[in-house]
This record gives C-alpha cells, sequence and structure tokens, in this order.
C-alpha cells in the first residue's frame, strides 16, 4: 500500500503517532508521503520522513495558511525542497468553501507556489475545494506536473487533467454513499493514472467515519475502486504504488 497523501504530523496523532505508523506498516504499509498545510508542518514532514525511511514529505502552504505567506516563506519553502526526502511541493490550492483566507490572496500564493515547482521541475500536490474551473486553469497555464488530491471534480475535468499528464487521487471520501462524481472517474480513469490517499486524521472512509482516519485505512479506498472497476483489490495496490513511485520518483 501507498498512502501518498497523509497529515501525520497533526496533532491527533500526537499520543499514539508510533503505534499508527506500526500498524501501517504491519499491514502492508510500504510508502508514505506527508502533506504539509505550512510552513511548520513542513518541517514536521521533513523531520517525520527523516526518521522513517518509507515516508516522504511534501512542503508547501494550504490555501486556509495563505494570509500567512510572505516571500520569505516562499524562500523556505524551496530550501526545504531541496533535502532529499522531499518529493513535491504541496498540498497548495485554492478552497472557496471556507475562504479561511481571501481569494486573491489564495490566487497569488497558489500561483508563486505553482511558478516556484515549475522552477524546481517539482510534482504538486494540489488541493481543490469548489474552485475546479481556476484550479484547473492554473495548472494547465503553469505547465505543471503533479496529483489532484481527495479528487472532487467531474469526469470531464478528469479528462483535461489526464490530458496535461496529472494523476487523480481518491480518498475515503469514494466510499461514501453520495459519491457520484468519484465514483465515475474511478471507474473510467486509466488505472496508471490514479493514486490512494487517506487525507488522515481527516475523511475516514465507510464503515469508519466519525473516527480519526490513519494510514492503514487506505485499504478500504482501494477495496472500493477495486469494486468499482471489478478488478482485484491486489492489481489496484500494485498499481497505485507504482503510480505513487512514478510520480514522486521514489
Amino acid at each position: 500500500m501507498f498512502d501518498t497523501h497523509a497529515h501525520l504530523d497533526d496533532e491527533k496523532f500526537d499520543l499514539d503517532r508510533e503505534s499508527v505508523i506500526s500498524s501501517y506498516l504491519e499491514g502492508g504499509g510500504k510508502f508514505l508521503v506527508n502533506a504539509s498545510s505550512d510552513i511548520k508542518s513542513s518541517y514536521s514532514g521533513i523531520a517525520l520522513a527523516e526518521k522513517y525511511d518509507f515516508i516522504y514529505a511534501a512542503v508547501g502552504v494550504h490555501p486556509h495558511e495563505t494570509d500567512k505567506m510572505t516571500d520569505e516563506t516562499l524562500d523556505e519553502i524551496a530550501k526545504l525542497w531541496e533535502h532529499k526526502k522531499c518529493v513535491a511541493i504541496g498540498e497548495i490550492g485554492l478552497d472557496f468553501y471556507y475562504d479561511f483566507s481571501d481569494r486573491d490572496t489564495q490566487r497569488y500564493w497558489f500561483n508563486k507556489q505553482l511558478d516556484l515547482a515549475k522552477q524546481l521541475d517539482s510534482p504538486v500536490v494540489i488541493h481543490d475545494r469548489d474552485a475546479h474551473a481556476e484550479c484547473l486553469e492554473a495548472v494547465k497555464k503553469s505547465g505543471v506536473r503533479g496529483v489532484f488530491h481527495c479528487f472532487a471534480g467531474s469526469w470531464e475535468m478528469a479528462e483535461e487533467l489526464l490530458k496535461i499528464g496529472f494523476y487523480i487521487s481518491f480518498t475515503g471520501a469514494v466510499t461514501f454513499k453520495n459519491a457520484r462524481k468519484a465514483v465515475e472517474v474511478a471507474e473510467k480513469a486509466p488505472l496508471d493514472r490514479i493514486m490512494i490517499e487517506t487525507d488522515c486524521p481527516y475523511l475516514s472512509p465507510e464503515p469508519l467515519r466519525g473516527r480519526r482516519n490513519e494510514p492503514q485505512n487506505v485499504i478500504w479506498t482501494a477495496r472500493k475502486i477495486a469494486e468499482i472497476r471489478k478488478e482485484p483489490v491486489e492489481l489496484i495496490l500494485e498499481k497505485t504504488e507504482e503510480n505513487g513511485r512514478r510520480l514522486f520518483g521514489i
């Protein structure tokens, strides 16, 4: 298994982080990318990657936190990216659902981080909530490569992303009863372009909703995609691991 997007540095894991990591490995986990939300978590992600061989880090600032960004923040991200265990810039993007940061501020720093990723030839991990058209346009314009995490767009949007070389990643949300769009994309997307993730501690899959999510629960997402595609879960695990390793250069 390859949980391509987790937040193991989150405070919700402070009391039992090591046992959570052990459970993932014992359950068949092979690789994990810890995504960042701000500079503090970027450093925390790097620290986790230094401590555990199978953990890698993505560094960057989530749209919720862009109101705190400065040019110095961008310089820090660039320096952190040079670490040997850093594999992507992310998660970055736009969130027009919560609007915790002003939309123009989100747009400005999203584009700045996209430009940085292009300069560094780094993959990006995209957060897109209720901002599908703008996120799509931004990545097209920037010419970056990467993955749309927790994909919630339409099949038509997925097709556009696939055309420009992006990967599509699914969380436990694909197991939800109202996950019509995600199910359609999971069914139609090429097997060599999909990935799986937990986004833990968030988005626990059925039948674990309401509990803290953990990396080992990525198996539920794999099982659901196997069911949707009518393919063996072993194949889904094998291919999503290959895809994650290819994108992140692991």
